[in-house]
């Protein structure tokens, strides 16, 4: 064929393509060229832009010139050809270039998706931390709900409400209630020494079917924590300190992560998660089998392998055939059969079942019955080496890169050989988070691969993200995660994460704190906002104290007895060396704050004691807790750490009433009347006696003096000093209440000042001034005015009736005003002048 006929045949096949609206062209390359440069030398040209562009681009030190004609040099049809010419007949080049593209274009794509996955990332983060910063924030400054009081509580829950936020107000506040109780429990088992079901009485206070039950349902099969409630004729018949479940685990969890007794415990964290995901999962298939009845099958075997097989029909078997991936023994899926009772914690159930089938396996597996045997019989659950290399030399030869193998079969290869545990996930097997997880850890082995540590590091690397996601049934998934994997510092932060959640965080952190699990940060490591910090050796810590000062701040002015429940708790991480010892002065400082903010409640008696009305003392809550509060080595150490320090503060806050009364308990009676002299002179210039405040001051103050008179104490300059501050004040009321009379009396009954115009005795007088206390004599420039104004208040009085005793009456009053002008004169360096031009203008007025 000839080119001319190729041409034809070309130009045939697109014919039918051509629109009949569009002439077509008949021109050749060049000719089209030629008309193209044409038509471009007809456009009009801007001759100045280009030059005023140079002339610009200049100034910046850029180059338009050879940028031009590097733009014009530049070829672009070999940007993505071979670095070297290839033939066409060069088949490994082309397979290698093509190659290289590949790689490049895969690494661009990871790239930007890797670009991408980073800012929506930290787009979250960002949001989340803002929103988690800004709660905190808000808690700091105390904008959160305000509970009701106990009674108040109780009868919004009784009435209820139809509002949905209301009502979960009230659900809150019921829980919170409930917990109040076991905590109050928890505290007086500590005091008797015996051991107290923490979690269990926690469970109880929590719906079943919730996450947080089933949370504090993993912890206690962590700790072992017996499963039967006691009474309370048994709490009371143990032997103090015979059972006594406080701090039971600190030793391995804080000493060192290397030792045996750490290694012990992570075994005992696996095993114990282990546990409670197969009493999960057994519950799990009890309900499938009760939802499904027909299709289950059970029939009348009430045995648990019947249950498991039951359980199978309903997962697998489905309209007349089994699962394709399972491989049947004997007419059933026995792999996953005895997979199942492994994966419900039915050891020896797998055994019997294994046994009654052993004809059938053995055509499959020679040796598996014996690998079995030796894998339950071992207190560890690890095989012997021998045997563990010959499941090794199976598992790899026809089971790992087998296309058939029965999934429950790869798995039982790997949980009994402990084989390949960098493989985490089977199909079928790993269905649902709950099932990974329990395949992780039935795969551990402390002594190889870094065994719970490690795993830990992998699930850290997943994230929240990975468990929770986006569901909202999920919330609290990851703190379970962390949980099972020894990581409770950061399980208790991401409950408290959770808005939802946080008074289960608070709870989870006490009972953790009860078995010894909880590292704490010294003060120098932690934060005042985030609860979660890292020590120096790198692991995590949670700010206990912070958690519980936060928590009790809710009701700490309403139920100050309860929010000292909460604060004993803080003491449990006491045994942490210089750290326990900070956690101890904080709780300190904690108790003297809840005993101010009940002090402004009116509480704060049944907190500290006091004094009855025949001067006996009794005792209050704390007293009878003291050992709680680390306080009970010495019997000075309650009125030295909590009484004076709460008094000092109380006193700088200028609540003297407060501190008047901590100090007398604390036995500070010198202070008490030192305090009391202090406060009385700073009230004594307010009018009206300072009010109520000051009415209750005076009334503080005669209850103490009549107590002190009759028992001896504190007698001295401020005790004298007091006694006069008292009749002063009550002269200023009595003459603001329009009886100068007994004002005058008061006054002179105080002994200060000169009542006769006789110059021995106002010398006498003003020489007596230093023997008086500090607060008097600072305090003369406010006494001689209202002296003064008394006198001239009675000769106002007296003016209007000019008979014989009037005018006596009157000249006494001049004679007293002179002396008190004479006596301010002896002292006049100790007064400002104004208070002498006061006393001489009244005297003139006296006068005339």
């Amino acid at each position: 064929m000839d080119l001319s006929t190729l041409l034809s045949e070309s130009q045939a096949l697109t014919a039918h393509l051509a629109p009949t609206d569009i002439p077509s062209i008949h021109l050749g390359l060049e000719q089209i060229e030629a008309q193209s440069r044409r038509l471009v030398s007809r456009q009009a040209a801007a001759p100045g832009d280009t030059g005023k562009a140079s002339y610009l681009l200049a100034q910046a030190q850029v180059d338009t010139g050879t940028l031009a004609n590097n733009i014009a040099a530049l070829n672009t049809a070999t940007t993505f050809a071979p670095l070297q010419p290839l033939h066409d007949t060069d088949v490994a080049g082309f397979l290698r270039h093509a190659h290289e593209q590949s790689i490049i274009s895969t690494i661009e794509e990871g790239r930007r998706e890797t670009l991408l996955e980073f800012k929506r990332v930290l787009d979250e983060r960002v949001r989340r931390d803002w929103d988690a910063r800004k709660r905190r924030i808000f808690e700091e400054l105390g904008e959160r709900t305000t509970l009701l009081s106990l009674e108040d509580r109780k009868r919004t829950i009784g009435q209820g409400t139809a509002r949905s936020r209301e009502g979960e107000i009230d659900k809150l506040q019921a829980r919170m209630m409930a917990y109040d109780s076991t905590i109050s429990s928890l505290n007086t088992s500590r005091l008797a020494g015996v051991a107290y079901p923490l979690l269990r009485n926690l469970m109880e206070q929590t719906n079943p079917a919730s996450m947080t039950h089933q949370t504090y349902q993993f912890l206690a099969s962590i700790v072992n924590e017996f499963p039967g409630l006691p009474s309370a004729e048994h709490l009371a018949a143990q032997v103090p300190g015979s059972s006594s479940a406080e701090r039971k685990y600190s030793r391995a969890y804080l000493g060192d992560p290397n030792s045996a007794g750490a290694a012990n415990l992570r075994t005992q964290i696996t095993e114990g998660a282990q546990r409670s995901l197969e009493a999960q999962y057994w519950d799990v298939i009890t309900r499938t089998i009760a939802a499904r009845p027909q299709q289950a099958a059970l029939g009348g075997d009430p045995s648990v392998a019947a249950h498991v097989k039951a359980y199978l029909n309903v997962k697998f078997y489905s309209q007349g055939s089994w699962e394709e991936r399972l491989e049947l023994i004997a007419g059933q899926p026995l792999w996953a059969k005895l997979f199942y009772l492994i994966r419900t914690g039915h050891i020896e159930e797998c055994l019997q079942e294994a046994l009654a089938h052993e004809k059938a396996i053995m055509v499959k597996e020679r040796n598996f019955i014996t690998y079995l045997k030796s894998w339950i019989s071992s207190a560890t659950r690890k095989l012997p080496r021998s045997e563990r290399n010959l499941l090794q030399a199976a598992y790899n030869s026809h089971i790992l890169h087998s296309p058939t193998t029965d999934p429950f079969k790869l798995a039982l290869f790997k949980i009994i050989g402990k084989l390949d545990p960098a493989r985490r996930a089977v199909p079928l097997v790993t269905a649902t988070t709950e099932d990974w997880l329990w395949f992780q850890l039935a795969m551990l082995d402390e002594e190889e691969n870094g065994g719970l540590r490690s795993l830990s590091e992998v699930l850290l690397g997943y994230g929240e993200r990975h468990f929770e996601g986006a569901t909202k049934g999920k919330k609290g998934m990851w703190a379970r995660v962390l949980l099972i994997c020894g990581q409770f510092e950061r399980a208790v932060a991401a409950l408290y994460e959770n808005s939802d959640l946080q008074v289960d965080a608070v709870h989870f952190a006490i009972a953790l704190a009860y078995y010894g699990l909880l590292r704490v940060p010294s003060k120098a490591e932690s934060s005042d906002v985030d609860i979660l910090s890292t020590t120096s050796s790198g692991q995590p810590a949670l700010n206990f104290a912070l958690l519980i000062s936060r928590y009790i701040r809710q009701f700490i002015r309403i139920e100050p007895q309860v929010a000292l429940q909460y604060v004993y708790c803080i003491c449990l991480s006491s045994d942490q060396g210089p750290i326990g010892k900070e956690q101890v002065e904080i709780a300190w400082e904690l108790t003297r704050r809840v005993i101010l903010m009940a002090e402004a409640g009116g509480g704060w008696v049944d907190l500290v004691g006091g004094y009855r009305a025949d001067g006996s003392r009794f005792t209050g809550v704390i007293e009878r807790d003291l050992k709680l509060l680390k306080l009970d080595s010495s019997p000075d150490d309650f009125a030295e750490h909590i009484l004076k320090r709460a008094a000092r503060q109380s006193e700088r806050e200028k609540r003297i009433n407060e501190a008047i009364r901590l100090y007398h308990l604390a036995g500070e009676h010198e202070t008490v009347v030192e305090c009391l002299a202090r406060a009385l002179g700073d009230q004594i210039s307010v009018p009206v006696g300072g009010g109520d405040d000051g009415e209750e001051l005076a009334n503080t103050a005669k209850e103490v003096l009549s107590h002190y008179e009759r028992t001896n104490r504190a007698s001295g300059k401020a005790r004298d000093a007091v006694v006069k501050l008292v009749r002063i004040r009550d002269a200023r009321v009595a003459k603001e209440h329009g009886i100068p009379d007994k004002a005058l009396e008061l006054m002179e009954t105080t002994g200060i000042f000169p009542t006769e115009n006789d110059n021995s005795l106002i010398n006498k007088k003003a020489q007596q001034l230093r023997d008086y206390d500090e607060v008097i004599v600072r305090n003369l420039q406010i006494f001689l005015p209202l002296q003064m104004d008394i006198l001239v208040e009675l000769r106002n009085r007296r003016r209007a009736s000019m008979d014989a005793t009037a005018q006596h009456a009157i000249k006494n009053l001049v004679d007293k005003a002179l002396a008190l002008q004479k006596f301010a004169t002896n002292i006049k360096y100790s007064m400002s002048p104004d208070v002498h031009t006061y006393l001489s203008r009244s005297v003139v007025d006296l006068m005339n």
